[in-house]
């Protein structure tokens, strides 16, 4: 008797670790089918959707197998809320994640049904921005592609004056120029998004740096007549120099761009026992309340009408968000219309 028990104790053993591999292997498929509808997020999002996916896929197959070995006089109605979740998930699977089932029918399967319920409410979310994302690439690709070979179509003409020819080829040039950098500035927000591009730590003259950076922007600054004035206290820090230079390289970018001619510029850097401090500020046409609390998110422009003429593709200071929240800090922004602007950076 006791070795047929010890026999009954493998046999479940042996059971119940089939069904975990088989449901955590059919989680991982469904959760590639999923990623291949939305596009695939960073790792540790899919590492978390595949788990949440195969423990949901598991404990259906639990209550499914109770069901069918423990309880089989019960009616199909007691049945009927597993199925529906099988049914809801299948639908997720296909790509429907507009599923939405009431916890108030599913009596002691709620928590089950919650969480099949903000699966479905997640991945749309991640569908939408997906959708959302393709379409500002679309848009941003087409404008400069469309320009070009508008360009080039009155370049064939041979009655085309010098002067008319050289202005035609330097819009092609700056047209260019504008896919070049959204396609540098959407590699590296990929990279930094996914953790594929190492952070790599070194001290160095954080001052020094701001200040070669001035210097780099000189031809920018100087053609408008701005004026900039710099107070750069001697400042050591240890952080990857190459992505903090292209937050101040954005930065200034910025305020020299929206900086009408003759104005001006303020950069203060401090730091005490605590934290780096450093401040931009500019006598620029500024940013609207409105504006404000969009201001980092890819893609988004303030000022629509100005779009053309300054160029820009609105993934700069999302490139600057996420590079300084790698380093711990922060950045923060005051400004009003037509009063200028304040970016504060804290690391």
């Amino acid at each position: 008797m006791k070795k047929k028990k010890w026999h009954q104790v493998f046999f479940w053993m042996f059971w119940w670790l089939f069904i975990i591999v088989c449901t955590f292997t059919i989680g991982y498929f469904l959760t590639m089918s999923i990623f291949g509808i939305t596009g695939r997020p960073p790792e540790p999002v899919a590492y978390v959707l595949f788990g949440i996916i195969s423990i949901i896929l598991f404990a259906v197959v639990w209550l499914f197998l109770s069901r069918i070995f423990f309880k089989k006089d019960e009616n199909d109605t007691r049945r009927k809320p597993v199925k529906d979740a099988i049914n809801a998930m299948n639908r997720i699977a296909r790509g429907d994640f507009s599923v939405f089932l009431d916890p108030d029918n599913f009596g002691p399967y709620d928590e089950l049904v919650e969480s099949v319920n903000k699966m479905a409410k997640d991945l749309g979310n991640m569908e939408t921005l997906r959708q959302e994302f393709v379409s500002n690439v679309s848009h941003e690709i087409q404008s400069p592609l469309t320009s070009i070979g508008g360009y080039v179509s009155l370049l064939e003409s041979d009655t085309l004056a010098p002067a008319q020819r050289k202005h035609y080829i330097d819009i092609i040039k700056a047209e260019s120029n504008r896919l070049s950098k959204l396609s540098t500035n959407l590699l590296k927000l990929s990279s930094l998004d996914s953790g594929i591009t190492p952070f790599q730590a070194s001290k160095f003259r954080l001052d020094k740096q701001i200040q070669n950076i001035v210097i780099l922007l000189e031809p920018q600054w100087s053609e408008k007549n701005i004026s900039i004035t710099a107070e750069l206290d001697k400042t050591i820090i240890s952080a990857d120099e190459e992505l903090l230079s292209q937050v101040w390289i954005n930065l200034l970018h910025n305020a020299i761009k929206f900086t009408p001619e003759s104005g001006t510029i303020h950069i203060v850097l401090a730091a005490d026992s605590e934290k780096i401090s450093c401040t931009i500020t500019d006598s620029g046409i500024g940013i609207a309340p409105e504006d404000q609390v969009h201001i980092f998110e890819r893609f988004y422009k303030a000022d629509k009408s100005r779009d053309r003429s300054l160029g820009g593709n609105g993934l700069g200071l999302s490139l600057v968000k996420k590079i300084v929240e790698l380093h711990d800090g922060s950045v923060t922004l005051l400004s009003e219309p037509l009063k200028g602007t304040t970016f504060t950076i804290t690391l």
